[in-house]
């Protein structure tokens, strides 16, 4: 087992600690405390635990309530408010010593034979290896595709490092750390005042937060292959952006949605 700070696989092996209850660490991030991508993947891999294998994650929302510190680890409760023939619903709360951090509520289903149609297309975008990578963390690699153009767009390429087996809710894990990464993006390009290009991040005039999340899972994906992240900000109102988009492979096929809230404000001036 690898360290969780820096290993996805090592990071998504929570310890039980009593009854449906699983304790998680992860690292200190560039701009401190802990990621939402991450509270967001330990509480489904958590919500997983108490499920039988043959129902798979179709849907998950999230708040969050408190910002992660990274020096302490995370507990994640599970309330198994439904088991169900074809449906399981699970309630999972992430807290540490101030609180509650993290509310998630969890659907899981069995998969039925039925009809399927995708109307969701992959935009027209260079492949991810046209592009420069980049990435702030070792967990996962990233292309970004310029959106100069598009105002409250953000598109890119992403992928988990490593090899992930086989496991599915560890793949669908994998996606959840990964979609927190984009939305906040797509709301900073559509606001008025949004930095340019080249502004360094700590030169930027906004703090963001995420303030709630939701995935809905639509066909099994490999994590560890390259996706498409295509976000839009549908507005902003009371320093609230809503963004909405899809995730693709890289041959089209449209694997999950996302929509995030985020709250950006204006950095206060440092007290002279």
């Amino acid at each position: 087992m690898g360290d969780p700070t820096t290993d996805f696989v090592a990071m998504m092996t929570l310890e039980p600690h009593g009854p449906d209850t699983f304790v998680g660490m992860g690292p200190r991030y560039p701009w401190g405390g802990l990621y939402g991508g991450q509270i967001v993947a330990q509480a489904l891999r958590a919500a997983a635990a108490t499920v039988e294998p043959q129902f798979r994650v179709h849907s998950l929302h999230s708040y969050f309530i408190r910002r992660g510190d990274h020096t302490e680890p995370v507990r994640y409760e599970v309330d198994r408010v439904r088991n169900g023939r074809s449906f399981v619903t699970r309630t999972v709360t992430a807290r540490q010593a101030t609180g509650a951090i993290l509310s998630m509520s969890v659907s899981f289903q069995v998969d039925e034979q039925a009809a399927e149609v995708q109307a969701a297309d992959l935009p027209d975008v260079p492949a991810q290896a046209d592009l420069p990578h980049d990435s702030w963390t070792t967990m996962f690699d990233r292309a970004n595709v310029p959106t100069p153009d598009l105002p409250g767009r953000s598109r890119g390429w992403m992928k988990i490092r490593g090899e992930l087996g086989d496991d599915p809710v560890l793949h669908a894990c994998a996606l959840a750390y990964m979609s927190d990464d984009y939305p906040t993006d797509a709301v900073v390009s559509l606001h008025p005042d949004r930095p340019g290009p080249d502004t360094p991040p700590e030169e930027h005039p906004f703090m963001a937060f995420s303030l709630d999340h939701a995935i809905w899972f639509h066909r099994p994906l490999r994590a560890d292959d390259w996706h498409l992240t295509a976000m839009v900000c549908h507005g902003i109102i009371s320093s609230r952006g809503l963004t909405m988009g899809h995730v693709f492979t890289e041959s089209g096929v449209h694997v999950a949605s996302i929509s995030q809230e985020v709250l950006l404000r204006r950095r206060r001036p440092a007290a002279g």
